[in-house]
């Protein structure tokens, strides 16, 4: 089994604490894929303003096509192959007008690394890199993006993990080695996980934390927690109301600004 992307280094801390919390009025459909051919819908309402798209997959054998049309008319291609060579899978995406988005993804799984590679498809592309070693327990790794056209990076950091049935710990310094963020995550229970992030910024010493907790009711029904330090608590509840079908309601409360107004959100994902 390869080791976590790097990208992917304390993301289930991350999903309990960010995972699902919206505080928008959202709607999806997803069509179960048939003949190789499946087809989703998403609406999303934030505000007085609605955004829009629609997507269609097509799955050939080991290749995969995705055309995704928004309400602003923008149309954005990605055509994904596995097995492109041993162990790689390659991927050519691209948005329509904009003739300088073609962007060219290879990643490469091997038992005891991870790499990742893009590169934009201009005469002065974006380059990024992030690649991970070691084992499905504990993994080191790192990611680089360089601009050519400015000639300066845009990203490096580095980033280590501990990986566990019942936790994970990941230490990660980001930000161009401005910050150093620790996570931590632990099942209590089946039924109870906890979660929490530390951040520690070098310029202005400034110190910031979340913590979380999500409960399993009963097999339909789930239930999160979360605070900030700067004093906003959320919650969020989730019900399957029927097969892969979610409605979900988040709220969120700004402890030290009482006369700012909650936020709260309401989403429907449906797959028949």
């Amino acid at each position: 089994m390869s080791p976590l992307p790097f990208p992917e280094i304390g993301k289930r801390a991350k999903d309990l604490l960010t995972k699902d919390y919206s505080f928008d009025q959202k709607f999806s459909l997803s069509l179960p894929v048939s003949n190789g051919l499946g087809l989703s819908a998403t609406g999303l309402q934030r505000d007085q303003l609605f955004f829009g798209d629609i997507t269609t997959q097509l799955v050939l054998g080991n290749t995969t096509v995705d055309v995704k049309v928004d309400t602003y008319s923008n149309i954005t291609t990605k055509v994904t192959m596995k097995e492109a060579l041993a162990g790689v899978t390659a991927a050519v995406s691209f948005n329509l007008p904009d003739h300088k988005s073609g962007k060219l993804d290879l990643k490469y799984l091997h038992p005891h690394a991870s790499v990742n590679s893009s590169i934009g498809l201009t005469p002065s592309p974006l380059f990024e890199f992030n690649a991970s070693i070691g084992t499905k327990d504990l993994v080191l790794g790192g990611e680089v993006g360089f601009d050519t056209a400015s000639a300066s990076f845009t990203k490096y950091n580095a980033g280590i993990s501990l990986n566990k049935p019942d936790f994970s710990i990941a230490l990660i310094l980001a930000d161009k080695g401005e910050a150093v963020k620790a996570s931590y995550y632990h099942t209590v229970n089946p039924s109870t996980a906890v979660a929490a992030e530390m951040i520690h910024r070098f310029s202005n010493y400034e110190n910031s934390f979340t913590i979380g907790s999500s409960h399993v009711v009963d097999p339909l029904t789930s239930l999160k927690t979360r605070l900030s330090h700067n004093g906003k608590v959320a919650v969020l509840g989730q019900r399957e109301w029927r097969p892969k079908s979610l409605v979900t309601v988040s709220a969120e409360l700004d402890t030290k600004e009482t006369k700012t107004a909650s936020k709260f959100g309401l989403a429907i994902a449906l797959k028949p």
